[in-house]
């Protein structure tokens, strides 16, 4: 049994080409042709509108749909100056305001605008007998700035509809009408190609902008996410010293416990059994965690964590920098808690790089208040008297001091002084601690 292939088979994909064409110019010029698509406001962050006096900015979003203003008068007015032989009739100022009318459109439909354009255009042809033909003298330039104004609306695609369907029309109606010899289709041509390159290079230039803003805008929200979490990386790295210290600490004293007491009882020896298993496996399960936050060039310290006692050596480095810094304490300075002291330390070191970084040539006070609720933190710096170089970072510091602050339920605010100089205030609140319990006395009961 032989098959053959019918001609409706062997055309298909020619078949399909044409419908999938036809597809897209019923999708782009048809459908929904005269859907209200209002011109949107235009921008106010441009450094065009920020020179501005104050009452002409209040209007500059509205600049778009003035320029559409000025260009339909325009065109209106050119309409009415080639009908200057018969200003004693109706006919110059209908013919103005037939011109001037699908310009206006573009502003709430631009695909309608330019249909309404074509029938301008065939109304000027049968009532106008110039010498320019199908497009009057009046028609010609408002052709062109609809198709212009449209193309800025849309885009290239249904820029080259227009302009195929431009030379469509104009050859039909100097076919159908041979009588007008002369036609300006090849001037027609040439410049509404001229037009439509110059507005789909605008359009183009102005989306790629658009995605390119779009495009920055997620890559600083993903950005500023991945600082965060380094950020947070680096503060559970940081505190894991801490924390084994403690779980240490209560893994030895619920093994030794029980010997401290004469003849203690079983439930109380298993307690303490319990208490240090839990301990010993809280801390095998930090160092797991440590595991998955440990970048792969992370070194664990050889020195303890820093503390509020080690500040002296660090302002000595940052003096031998080139950083005149003073430091301040006030209050009665106690032992804190070691995360509390290791936290410190860190916006300090921060907040005196920054100073080195963004202000050369500034002096800088550290000052460190030890208060009953708490620990008072203030690092301000003056005016800087150098030039700063620009900073390849992206701004880690401030955001890894909000975050060690925002750990320890504390507070701070950081921003320019008065001055011209920069200023970081931080509190943090601290617990007091209570107080032991006095060992009974022998003898006592």
């Amino acid at each position: 049994m032989t098959e053959t292939t019918t001609g409706e088979t062997s055309r298909a994909p020619e078949f399909r080409l044409a419908s999938e064409v036809i597809a897209t110019l019923r999708r782009d010029l048809v459908t929904d042709a005269f859907a209200y698509r209002p011109l949107p406001l235009a921008e106010t962050s441009g450094r065009f509108v920020r020179r501005l006096p104050g009452v002409l900015r209040r209007f500059a979003p509205w600049r778009r749909h003035a320029a559409v203003g000025i260009l339909a008068f325009l065109v209106g007015l050119t309409a009415l100056n080639t009908q200057s032989a018969a200003w004693g009739n109706l006919r110059p100022i209908a013919i103005a305001m037939l011109s001037a009318a699908p310009v206006l459109m573009t502003l709430v439909r631009p695909v309608g605008a330019w249909w309404a354009a074509i029938a301008m255009t065939v109304v000027t042809a049968g009532i106008d007998t110039g010498y320019n033909w199908p497009w009057t003298d009046s028609s010609f330039p408002s052709y062109v700035v609809v198709m212009f104004l449209v193309t800025l609306r849309t885009g290239p695609r249904l820029a080259a509809w227009m302009w195929t369907l431009t030379l469509v029309l104009g050859s039909a109606l100097s076919v159908l009408f041979r009588g007008h010899w002369g036609s300006n289709l090849p001037e027609m041509a040439v410049a509404s190609a001229f037009a439509l390159v110059i507005a789909s290079s605008i359009r183009i230039r102005r989306d790629a902008r658009a995605e390119v803003s779009a495009q920055q805008e997620v890559t600083a929200v993903e950005r500023d996410k991945r600082t965060l979490l380094e950020e947070r990386t680096t503060i559970a790295r940081e505190l894991h010293d801490v924390v084994a210290h403690h779980m240490s600490v209560v893994a030895i004293q619920a093994e030794a416990a029980p010997y401290r007491v004469k003849n203690p009882p079983p439930e109380l020896e298993a307690a303490f059994v319990t208490i240090r298993e839990n301990a010993v496996a809280a801390l095998t399960e930090l160092r797991r965690v440590l595991g998955v936050v440990r970048s792969e060039d992370y070194e664990a310290p050889d020195a303890p964590q820093p503390t509020l006692a080690s500040l002296e050596g660090l302002l000595a480095n940052v003096r031998d920098a080139g950083l005149s810094v003073e430091k301040t304490i006030t209050g009665s300075v106690r032992e804190l808690p070691q995360g509390v002291e290791l936290s410190a330390y860190r916006i300090v070191q921060e907040a005196l790089s920054n100073t080195l970084r963004h202000a050369p040539g500034a002096a800088a006070e550290v000052e460190v208040s030890y208060v009953l609720g708490g620990l008072g933190l203030r690092i301000v710096n003056d005016r800087a008297t150098g030039d700063a170089r620009p900073s390849p970072g992206a701004g880690h510091g401030i955001t890894g001091m909000r975050e060690r602050v925002a750990m320890l339920e504390g507070e701070m605010t950081a921003g320019r002084t008065p001055a011209g100089g920069y200023e970081v205030a931080v509190f943090i609140p601290v617990a007091r601690r209570a107080e032991p319990a006095p060992e009974p006395r022998e003898g006592t009961v």
